[in-house]
C-alpha cells in the first residue's frame, strides 16, 4: 500500500524538485528554509552504492564519530564480566549486565538504542543475535562495539557515534543531526559520515563506490546533493 503523504509534504514537493541535484550548503539551506514544523527536525541522509553484482546488504558497514553529534540522546547497554561492570558505569552506560540483561532481552526487554559488548562475552550472547541482529544494534567488532576498551567506546557513541550498514537495496542511511545545528556543523557531520562510508568500500568493488546521496527531513522533501569531498 502506497505510503501516505501530509499535505505539508505535499506542498513542499510542489516548491521542490527531488530530481534536482544541489550543492551540499545550497541543499541544507533550502531545507531550513522550508521547516515549516515545530519540533527541531532530524536531518537524514541517504547514501546509494554501486553494488555491482554483490548483494547490497551489508556491502558496506561500520562507525563514524560525527564532530558535532546527532543531537539525539542515545541509551547505551553493555555486555561486560563482573570486573568491567563499574567501568561501563562510571563511562555513562544506561545499562549493564551479562547474564541478567541476555535473559530480560530474550523476554523482549529492549529499552536502548545501541549495544557494546567486551570480546569475551560476545559468546554468551550469541543467543540474542536474532533478536538484536535484525535491529542493528547487535555487537560487532567492525562497527567498534565489540572492545574491551569500554570507557572510550561508550564516551564516543554518548559524543556522536553512529554505525551504518547499508541494506538490501545498497542504501546506507542515517539521522545526520538536527535542523538547528549550523550549517557549517551540519556540513562537517555530513562530509565525515561519508567519508566513513567510502572507507567501508569492499576490495570487490572497483571504480566509484557512491552512486548517489540524498538529504532529507522527516516532513518534507529530498535533494540529491553534489558528491561531498
Amino acid at each position: 500500500m502506497p505510503r501516505k503523504r501530509s499535505k505539508r509534504y505535499i506542498e513542499n514537493k510542489k516548491k521542490i524538485t527531488e530530481t534536482k541535484t544541489l550543492a551540499l550548503n545550497d541543499a541544507i539551506k533550502a531545507l531550513k528554509n522550508n521547516n515549516k514544523v515545530k519540533f527541531d527536525e532530524t536531518l537524514d541522509i541517504a547514501v546509494m552504492l554501486n553494488k555491482e553484482k554483490n548483494k547490497g546488504e551489508g556491502l558496506s558497514r561500520g562507525y563514524a564519530q560525527l564532530p558535532n553529534g546527532t543531537g539525539k540522546k542515545i541509551k547505551v547497554a553493555v555486555f561486560a564480566p563482573g570486573d568491567k561492570v563499574k567501568e561501563a558505569k562510571d563511562a555513562g552506560a544506561d545499562i549493564v549486565g551479562n547474564e541478567d540483561l541476555v535473559k530480560d532481552i530474550k523476554n523482549g526487554k529492549i529499552d536502548f538504542d545501541i549495544a557494546v559488548s567486551t570480546p569475551d562475552m560476545m559468546k554468551d550472547i550469541a543467543v540474542i543475535g536474532e533478536k538484536l541482529g535484525p535491529l542493528g544494534i547487535m555487537p560487532n567488532p567492525k562497527t567498534g562495539t565489540v572492545t574491551d576498551d569500554l570507557s572510550k567506546t561508550i564516551k564516543n557513541i554518548k559524543g556522536g557515534q553512529i554505525q551504518f550498514k547499508s541494506e538490501k537495496n545498497a542504501i546506507v542511511q542515517a539521522g545526520i543531526g538536527k535542523l538547528s545545528f549550523s550549517e557549517e556543523n551540519l556540513v562537517s557531520n555530513i562530509k565525515t559520515f561519508v567519508d566513513a562510508v567510502n572507507k567501508s568500500k569492499p576490495d570487490s568493488i572497483k571504480g566509484k563506490f557512491i552512486n548517489k546521496i540524498y538529504l532529507s527531513t522527516s516532513m518534507g522533501p529530498s535533494f540529491k546533493i553534489d558528491n561531498v569531498k
